[in-house]
């Protein structure tokens, strides 16, 4: 899912397979630090940089949700930054396309907790939305240094989403644009509804309320609304999906292409075999009477090797009763 995504801000996934039964996949290397680093090194972001940062992180989604994926796991330690300044999102690990089973199993969650959207920290069904709620809760670290909620636990969290308001970012850094804190505190909205529509409708906000005029370009609408991109419950789930093969050289133990036909050909020398031994039995009492020989029904004759071996399969355990 995530090799078919190809845009600047998403790290690049180039190949995947399995080898000695471990899955793998092939990556483009990111040489930089995460954003989760620059918190830790320079604390809270100017507001400017913050808005250039977030303008690029909602190219990248934009993108992914348009190939209806949704990431589900959107935090500062999945933002790679580069000694230039360009912003890659990584870790599609548990992102999950539009049509795939629901990871988010009753009595688990996926995801960093402090990041987690109401729906998404409650197991409920996830949509792109959460991945706009992950990106505010992103950017008002960047601004404040810290997480909307301050928790201990799961439940708690998810108490605290409920019930309690989120502190304002102006109360705790006032050099912040009203205009910038407006634009956060919309993707913090509790109902995905109420959030904006798409990354791309929260770029424009974010570069409304930028200080200064942005350095980087804004992402282009896709015309697709985050709600409308959303995973499918478990018991919903195509039944036909399988794990994906290995692109590796194949050994030598494969099965020809005849196998089906060598199997049938192998048990049918068997009866032969049987039937001359049960014959030749026979054959050593010549005084004694013969034994009524019963009718045997011929075996059902089929076009292709694996029906007749099929057919032969069951003709045997009939008569062998």
């Amino acid at each position: 899912m995530a090799a078919k995504l190809s845009h600047p801000n998403i790290v690049h996934v180039y190949d995947q397979g399995e080898e000695d039964w471990r899955p793998f996949i092939v990556m483009e290397y990111v040489e930089g630090m995460t954003l989760g680093d620059e918190l830790r090194e320079n604390g809270p972001l100017a507001p400017a940089r913050v808005v250039d940062l977030g303008l690029q992180i909602c190219g990248g989604l934009e993108h992914a949700h348009a190939s209806e994926l949704v990431h589900r796991d959107v935090k500062p330690g999945n933002l790679l930054l580069r000694a230039d300044g360009t912003v890659k999102i990584a870790d599609f690990g548990i992102a999950r396309a539009a049509q795939a089973t629901k990871l988010t199993q009753i009595g688990s969650v996926l995801g960093t907790a402090a990041y987690l959207a109401p729906e998404q920290a409650a197991g409920e069904q996830v949509t792109a939305a959460a991945d706009i709620y992950s990106l505010g809760c992103v950017l008002f670290e960047l601004l404040t240094g810290r997480t909307p909620y301050v928790f201990e636990t799961l439940p708690e969290l998810v108490f605290k989403q409920r019930e309690e308001p989120i502190t304002p970012i102006r109360e705790l850094r006032p050099e912040v644009p009203v205009a910038l804190e407006a634009a956060v505190m919309h993707c913090l909205a509790r109902n995905p509804e109420y959030r904006p529509a798409s990354a791309a409708e929260l770029a424009q906000e974010l570069a409304a309320g930028s200080p200064e005029p942005p350095t980087e370009a804004l992402p282009q609408s896709t015309g697709v609304r985050a709600t409308d991109v959303a995973t499918v419950p478990l018991e919903q789930a195509p039944a036909t999906a399988t794990r994906a093969r290995a692109r590796v050289p194949r050994r030598d133990f494969a099965l020809p292409r005849s196998a089906p036909l060598l199997a049938f050909a192998a048990v049918a020398a068997l009866v032969v075999v049987v039937l001359l031994l049960t014959l030749s039995s026979g054959n050593n009492g010549a005084t004694e009477e013969p034994a009524e020989t019963p009718a045997v029904e011929p075996v059902p004759s089929a076009d292709n090797p694996s029906e007749q071996a099929r057919n032969l399969a069951e003709w045997l355990r009939e008569h062998a009763r």
